[in-house]
């Protein structure tokens, strides 16, 4: 009996994906609920895993298609009389077959190598020894990325390897044309639309960081300690943002039509890299996490980030957005809307300047601070206070904890 692997729902406002990678080829054994099969959105990577155990018959949709919900991406013929656990990867003549069983237990026998639950799944699905992974996750963590990488490196033959989709076009001996990225391509359109449709405008403030680099510095150790995770500065910005939102509601509001819709709740979503580009998972609920949970959740979605684990769901919902361009070096720039949202916060590189404090010119950390904002809904003023309100809270960090 043939069974058909479908595209499932992606996600919320998701309707469309590419065909990223097949980790099978027709004729292949397949057991229910394997990963077949990734699939890119505009969002994240997905897997779509086997409907039933049996042999992959057929592949419909190619690497580099694209797809909408409820295509048919290939064909599992269940109980073939051909279904054997062919291996993932071609057999190498010079090692007997026995070798095979202790590459699979490495995964249980080096407990100590850390690993995304992703990454593990591939490695144990592969027959793949950790310990010839090249690992780039945070504190040597082998992250899915660093796996695909992996099975790239070794020469398929050329019988196995499917026609590469769209490959780069050698434009002389200078320039080549390569195609745009599922991800990269809805990014493109996404901010072209918040141009074209939002009043967005910016408005500048600085920032003298030089209480908030001294309580990090002073309690940075005894945090870490009692709490698991480091003493950041993005806890304070997010914190600082909450309080203000709740001051200034319309930067945390949306327009619907003729409709403004008020939040009243604060999911703030951080902008971070990932192997795939720009993300921006979002930490749920901000207002009711302390310190040390803003910490802990917001090093939880970078770590996703970075491994490419993060779920649909994790990029979902935000109602305000804070990024980061000073991580890159950035002195100033001028952040764009992360749509429907009506407000963006853009931090900077923290850099010694003289300034003028009672009179006298000293040098102090500062760091320009950037808010742009949809002024349909936000007026001038608004976005003003937004940001002096976050300058009051970072230049006395005792407002943050007390909740002044």
């Amino acid at each position: 009996m043939s069974v058909d692997i479908i595209v499932p729902v992606l996600g919320e406002s998701v309707t469309e994906a590419t065909v990223a990678r097949w980790y099978k080829k027709p004729g292949d054994a397949v057991v229910q609920d394997e990963p077949l099969v990734e699939l890119e959105t505009d969002k994240v990577a997905l897997e779509v895993n086997a409907p039933a155990s049996g042999a992959l018959s057929a592949i419909d949709m190619p690497e580099g298609t694209d797809v909408g919900i409820g295509a048919v991406l290939g064909k599992i013929e269940e109980g073939a009389p051909g279904a054997k656990a062919a291996p993932a990867v071609a057999p190498e003549p010079a090692e007997p077959p026995a070798a095979v069983a202790p590459l699979v237990a490495a995964v249980a026998v080096e407990a100590d190598i850390p690993m995304a639950p992703a990454a593990e799944r591939l490695i144990m699905e592969k027959g793949l020894d950790p310990q010839s992974i090249a690992a780039t996750g945070r504190d040597g963590r082998i992250n899915k990325t660093d796996v695909l990488r992996h099975l790239e490196q070794p020469a398929a033959p050329a019988a196995a390897s499917p026609a590469p989709v769209a490959p780069p076009v050698i434009l002389g001996d200078r320039e080549e044309r390569i195609p745009m990225s599922r991800l990269r391509q809805t990014m493109a359109k996404r901010l072209k639309e918040a141009q074209n449709t939002a009043a967005m405008l910016t408005t500048f403030n600085e920032v003298d960081m030089t209480a908030l680099i001294a309580m990090r510095r002073d309690y940075r150790d005894v945090f870490e300690k009692k709490h698991g995770v480091r003493l950041g500065y993005m806890s304070f910005f997010t914190r600082a943002c909450v309080t203000a939102l709740k001051e200034i509601p319309n930067v945390n509001a949306q327009i619907d039509g003729k409709d403004i819709i008020y939040k009243n709740h604060y999911d703030v979503g951080v902008a971070v890299s990932s192997p795939s580009g720009l993300v921006v998972p979002v930490v749920r609920d901000a207002d009711a996490l302390n310190i040390a949970g803003l910490e802990a959740e917001i090093g939880r979605l970078a770590g996703l980030a970075r491994d490419g684990d993060l779920a649909i769901s994790d990029l979902q919902g935000g109602t305000f957005t804070i990024s980061n361009g000073g991580v890159f070096g950035s002195l100033m720039s001028t952040p764009i809307l992360n749509p429907p949202q009506s407000g963006i916060l853009g931090m900077h590189k923290i850099q010694d300047r003289p300034v003028a404090i009672d009179g006298e010119v000293v040098i102090r950390p500062m760091m320009y601070l950037a808010l742009s904002y949809d002024h349909r809904i936000v007026d001038g003023r608004e976005a003003v206070t937004f940001l002096v309100r976050i300058k009051e809270c970072l230049e006395d960090p005792h407002r943050l904890l007390l909740d002044l």
